[in-house]
């Protein structure tokens, strides 16, 4: 059946169901198709806060949203042009998102008084009229899976959870996507049991082909490649590209890569993903804890490793006494902080910029380290890139901080060329050596040499107690130790001459500029390019590196009438700006909702009482 086809620069479907309904499964392939299709990307996994919520409630909606163009795409998108509903909760959770006339995708056999009844609803939503400023595609989901199965063996407990396929196929008819790279994904997945992939085909053909049939979708929605630079490129979720950029660094150093950790969410996908890689020399270690996980990692650095540990805001604090020990034995090491809402355990599943100030400030005595952020999912490989090698060159530890938002985000990632990386240069002892001492300092970065182990000429003690300047050994000595603690933030402070100068896009001096950091990258840039084709003249500033801020900073904060500084947290970047450069004021642009800035929501506060 020939239909219209309708073709679009951007558009946004997010799937949601119940927490078993395979929403996070159905985007995700959703998303491959895309990118294999050539369109550019960003995606927003949203999962239940609660791990075992009753079934069919609000509380237990599993989402899964995917922002797909023809042109650069920077955020998941704010509201959707596709909703996939798989029961009545997921509906009532997300309905107020979906743009006025968008496509509503139900399950209407999950449409049952009961269910209806958990969800809050007082009225079928499908029959009320409620719905009738969007266009509803009512499909059988549950029935038409089960008899797209019935001449097959497969079991009622197959049947249900293949729903998802169903409801995949529909969309993926309704965008032009062809079956195939689906069909390699089941073929890959479930290689060791391919009839389990054979009856996934089945449904997601079945599904398919009822759009196909279903004369209620007039049209189809286009979605031309986006022109990409040539390369290769994959669909990556941050915490994978994090993983990947320790490897790279780890190959470019010359080091080996050890990661010590403890599982924790949203942090865990950087462990599962550097276990898979005991070929290329990387090793892994699940600790009993968090402060065995970090030890472990500070021991591996004292021998030589490229020594990384991941966590999220709880696991941090655990971590902050070893923070100390390394900041105080001046080895490299990486502290990645996949940030969740907070305090405490807070909402494990929810985003945040919520660190920071532990990050620049939570440990005892004085004790600098390098902060540093990510943007996105795909910068996600250059951030912990250039985590390792300020860690390696500088002698002292650096925190990342991500966020769930882009750590279990994904984007397309173009895959670069791992000799065409920036060298890393760690300063190693020579054997040997007559003129080596443990705490001599290069002169311009102040970074101890690295005396590995075993290797002749070099012993040395170490631990947490203060050191003697140069000689390296235990003291006690107060005018010794107030000397090491200016040396250590000093050496800190000195990295600012090996970071590069902060850049600003959109206008370089105006009425107003828009400061942002870590995951926020998106959504700021968008709404500053709205500000920018309202008339206005503004500028975006994105800081990645926090402690030191780039030595221009201050250049580029006076070059405004105003400045915003939009943060997911109460204010915790505006704060440290005021610290850091009193002499400006600051207005504030806060979210803490668990949930990312929508570029909606950023411009309207830009923009208010004008």
């Amino acid at each position: 059946m020939d239909k219209r086809v309708i073709n679009l620069e951007q558009v946004v479907v997010k799937f949601a169901g119940d927490s078993g309904d395979g929403m996070q499964l159905t985007g995700t392939l959703f998303s491959e198709a895309a990118a294999k299709a050539g369109n550019d990307l960003a995606t927003f996994p949203d999962y239940p806060a609660e791990i075992r919520a009753p079934q069919n409630t609000v509380a237990g909606v599993s989402g899964f949203q995917v922002h797909i163009g023809k042109n650069k795409i920077h955020t998941s998108g704010d509201h959707f042009d596709v909703l996939v509903a798989m029961n009545p909760a997921s509906l009532k959770a997300n309905l107020k998102w979906a743009k006025r006339g968008a496509t509503i995708i139900v399950n209407e056999d999950a449409f049952e008084e009961k269910a209806l009844e958990k969800a809050g609803y007082a009225s079928n939503p499908l029959e009320d009229g409620s719905l009738d400023a969007y266009q509803v595609i009512k499909a059988p989901v549950s029935r038409l899976t089960k008899e797209s199965l019935n001449d097959t063996d497969a079991d009622t407990k197959t049947k249900d959870k293949s729903r998802n396929m169903f409801a995949l196929g529909i969309i993926l008819y309704l965008f032009n996507k062809g079956l195939e790279s689906t069909f390699e994904y089941l073929d890959e997945k479930f290689g060791k049991n391919p009839k389990v992939a054979g009856y996934n085909k089945l449904v997601l053909e079945a599904g398919y082909s009822y759009a196909y049939h279903y004369e209620m979708i007039h049209s189809t929605i286009q979605v031309e490649p986006a022109k990409l630079a040539k390369g290769k490129y994959r669909n990556v979720i941050g915490n994978v590209a994090t993983a990947w950029g320790f490897m790279a660094a780890a190959e470019r150093s010359g080091r080996p890569l050890f990661l010590g950790s403890y599982p924790i969410t949203p942090a865990t996908d950087i462990l599962i993903e550097l276990s898979k890689h005991k070929s290329l020399g990387v090793k892994t270690f699940q600790a009993e804890d968090e402060i065995a996980g970090i030890c472990s990692a500070i021991g591996a650095s004292f021998t030589g490793s490229l020594a990384i540990t991941t966590t999220s805001g709880p696991g941090l604090s655990l971590k902050s006494e070893a923070i100390g020990l390394a900041v105080i034995t001046e080895l490299p090491l990486v502290i990645v902080d996949v940030q969740r809402s907070g305090p405490s355990t807070g909402m494990p599943t929810k985003s945040e910029q919520s660190d920071l100030y532990q990050a620049l400030f939570g440990r005892n005595g004085e004790c600098p380290c390098i902060v540093i952020a990510a943007s996105s999912p795909s910068d996600c490989f250059y951030a912990a890139y250039e985590a390792a090698k300020l860690s390696l060159e500088h002698m002292t530890p650096v925190l990342l901080l991500t966020d769930g938002y882009i750590g279990n985000g994904s984007q397309l990632f173009k895959i670069p060329s791992v000799k065409d990386l920036p060298s890393i240069q760690p300063p190693i002892a020579t054997a040997n050596d007559p003129n080596y001492k443990p705490y001599r300092r290069n002169p311009e970065t102040l970074a101890r040499q690295w005396a590995l182990p075993g290797t002749p000429g070099l012993l040395h003690r170490i631990g947490g107690l203060e050191k003697e300047d140069v000689a390296g050994n235990v003291s006690t000595d107060g005018a010794n130790h107030e000397k090491m603690v200016h040396l250590r933030d000093e050496k800190v402070q000195r990295v600012a001459n090996y970071i590069p100068r902060q850049e600003v896009e959109g206008d370089p001096e105006g009425d107003i500029l828009v400061v942002s950091w870590g995951g926020t990258y998106g959504a700021v840039h968008a709404a500053v390019n709205e500000l920018r084709r309202q008339g206005k003249k503004a500028g975006h500033a994105h800081f990645k590196y926090i402690m030191p801020l780039p030595l221009n900073t201050a250049e580029i904060l006076g070059n405004y009438k105003k400045i915003v500084v939009c943060e997911l947290n109460n204010g915790q970047f505006v704060n440290y700006l005021r610290m850091t450069h009193p002499q400006f004021s600051y207005e504030q642009f806060n979210k803490v909702q668990g949930q990312p800035f929508l570029v909606e929501e950023i411009v309207t506060h830009l923009t208010d009482g004008e």
